[in-house]
């Protein structure tokens, strides 16, 4: 080994040998980068058409403006006081909380089960699918003014119930104050659980059949590994599926205003309704665009808070 380190011509050649290259330091990628100019213009129409708007609104609502001329005088906070001190107000926040605890939790719990019950080799599945889905590509208007029908006093629900021997259950489902809020909630459900549907199926996708499988082995029933294994593996379709739930339902006012117009009574009045008449109606601006920035603050305000639990579930886990 001596003799071979010592000959010159070894280490001549040992010298002409091509050294390894070092590996590359990481550092910031020199790729090519989209100009920000390119989103300028959208930026402008955002601003233009959502942005100034929403500014103007929640500045005129601490104004007595008109809603025509251009001339106003400050009144501080005094429109949110009518805004709380307004029993119809205070009775349309309620309706909106009832019927969005009521559609987000049976939205949800119908499109699982429709999601759970499609997940599988059943034939006639991507036809159900569609089926399932076709009431979400109606307009909540038309959904609305559908539903009115079936569930007028002569409407299909009650003719049905009369033809297999159920006339006592007739009811006026959109004239009893007692009633309306429900039948309304059921229309809701029933366009969105398509829509929910699909949401869960994709998260269902991406459960491993192998842990089906194993859990089945070990004794899991199908019970027992839809709680245990299912549903926390599709948690980030539960969380998608009820901040999107919850967000429409509280600004819900296609489907009511096309159903009652908030009726009897005011009995189904929602936030987004009774905004609505009170500008358009009653031409109370200022009043008006309070109750939209109220409106705007709990929407806000129950988005963020969902979105803080899913992060701190997210970083749990």
């Amino acid at each position: 080994m001596t003799e071979v380190l010592n000959n010159p011509a070894t280490a001549e050649a040992a010298e002409r040998r091509p050294s390894r290259p070092r590996p590359a330091k990481p550092g910031p990628s020199h790729g090519p980068r989209t100009p920000t100019w390119f989103v300028v213009p959208a930026i402008v129409v955002y601003a233009l058409i959502v942005l100034w708007p929403n500014i103007q609104g929640l500045f005129y609502s601490f104004t007595d403006w008109d809603g025509l001329g251009t001339s106003w005088s400050f009144v501080g906070i005094d429109n949110f006081f009518d805004v709380l001190g307004d029993p119809n107000t205070l009775r349309a926040i309620g309706n909106t909380f009832l019927i969005t605890i009521v559609v987000t939790v049976f939205q949800n719990l119908i499109g699982l089960l429709l999601a759970l019950g499609l997940n599988t080799s059943v034939k006639s599945r991507y036809v159900l699918r569609l089926v399932f889905f076709l009431p979400v590509v109606l307009t909540p208007i038309v959904a609305g003014f559908l539903w009115k029908y079936l569930l007028s006093p002569t409407g299909t629900v009650n003719e049905f119930l009369g033809s297999v021997g159920l006339g006592w259950a007739q009811q006026d489902w959109l004239g009893n104050p007692d009633l309306v809020v429900y039948s309304i909630c059921a229309a809701i459900v029933w366009q969105g659980a398509g829509y929910s549907m699909v949401i869960f199926l994709a998260g269902l996708q991406g459960v491993p059949d192998d842990v089906l499988e194993a859990a089945a082995i070990d004794g899991a029933g199908s019970f027992r590994r839809t709680v245990s294994i299912v549903l926390p593996l599709i948690n980030g379709a539960i969380v998608i599926n009820v901040l999107l739930t919850l967000i429409s339902t509280l600004k819900q006012f296609d489907t009511v205003f096309a159903m009652t117009k908030g009726g009897p009574s005011g009995a189904s009045e929602t936030m987004a309704t009774i905004v609505y008449k009170t500008a358009f109606t009653y031409l109370q601006y200022p009043t008006a665009l309070a109750q939209g920035v109220v409106l705007t603050i709990i929407v806000g305000v129950i988005a963020f808070g969902q979105f803080r639990l899913t992060q701190r579930r997210g970083e749990l886990s």
